[in-house]
């Protein structure tokens, strides 16, 4: 093999690592400048913009319209949607009290506890061991971790409760077209939790700056990962895909560090780490075919990996 051909194999085989990596360096960025929001908008007004928002976007991408929807349907995306609207409000209502990575890692509990259940491989006992580390390790009865607020990490147990529920409701969905019921269901979640944000952020809503702003977040968290997932899923398996999107703990609290000054105690670092540790060795067990992993979403593996379901996160 030429030179030549070897750097271009080289490429072709880290472009959609890269990809994947910088779609969460970006969905992290923006959760970290939504952050810096809440001082005028409030947590359940920066959801509302930033759901609002990528609902848009879904939409022009996507176009719903185009397809039929039976009124079983429909009533499964509300619920769909609904359980959206929840998990994206109790997530920007935890890290509105808890530092990013920690809300983050707590929140992957969900969807790991969902797929571990699932599965019937003995192994999973080990990640089941990391994740009870990690989460012990996080609850605010340590001396590392006693400035954690309970209501920060109940929301964000909350939060990971209904990523779980989204990934079952979102199953639910798979006699709809996987575009049409994620741009609906967004809407849905938009309008779920308007009435929340309309109270706190009242006139805030429509600061022309603070609507520039909130589409900056959604950009960042919901454009810019979607298209580079896009690409990277073309080209890697899913469950490689699930084994690097579990470094989105370490990259949040990283980037919270940098961005917005959110600094850890070496004990929540440790607790993060074993987290990750836990959704890794999750996802590396997923049972592939011909060398990639299951393709339905929900299967037994660290998280749901239809791209533009992932993004609504």
């Amino acid at each position: 093999m030429s030179p030549v051909s070897r750097q271009t194999l080289l490429a072709s085989a880290w472009l959609p690592v890269a990809a994947i990596v910088a779609s969460i360096v970006s969905l992290c960025l923006g959760t970290s400048f939504a952050k810096s929001l809440f001082p005028v908008l409030g947590a359940q007004g920066t959801t509302v913009i930033r759901l609002a928002f990528a609902a848009a976007f879904l939409w022009l991408f996507w176009r719903p319209w185009r397809w039929p929807l039976t009124a079983r349907d429909a009533g499964r995306i509300a619920l769909y949607g609904a359980v959206l609207g929840c998990m994206n409000l109790l997530f920007y209502l935890a890290i509105a009290r808890i530092p990013l990575g920690i809300a983050i890692a707590i929140e992957f509990s969900g969807p790991l506890a969902l797929a571990i259940a699932t599965s019937r491989r003995a192994s999973d006992f080990i990640w089941i061991g990391f994740a009870v580390l990690g989460l012990g390790l996080l609850l605010p009865i340590h001396e590392g971790v006693a400035g954690l607020d309970p209501l920060g990490v109940a929301f964000a147990l909350g939060a990971a409760v209904m990523w779980a529920l989204y990934i079952i409701t979102g199953q639910r969905t798979g006699n709809v077209p996987s575009g049409q019921a994620t741009s609906l269901g967004l809407a849905m979640a938009a309008l779920l939790v308007l009435p929340f944000g309309a109270a706190e952020a009242r006139a805030a809503l429509l600061d022309p700056g603070l609507l520039l702003a909130g589409l900056a977040v959604a950009l960042l968290s919901s454009a810019i990962p979607y298209s580079l997932e896009m690409v990277a899923l073309k080209r890697l398996p899913k469950q490689t895909f699930g084994i690097l999107l579990s470094l989105e703990p370490v990259v949040g609290a990283l980037i919270a560090m940098a961005v917005i000054g959110e600094m850890l105690t070496p004990l929540q670092w440790v607790a993060i780490a074993s987290i990750v540790v836990a959704s890794a060795g999750s996802a590396m067990g997923v049972p592939t075919a011909n060398g990639r992993a299951p393709q339905e979403t929900g299967q037994t593996g660290v998280l749901p990996l239809s791209t533009e379901e992932r993004c609504t996160r």
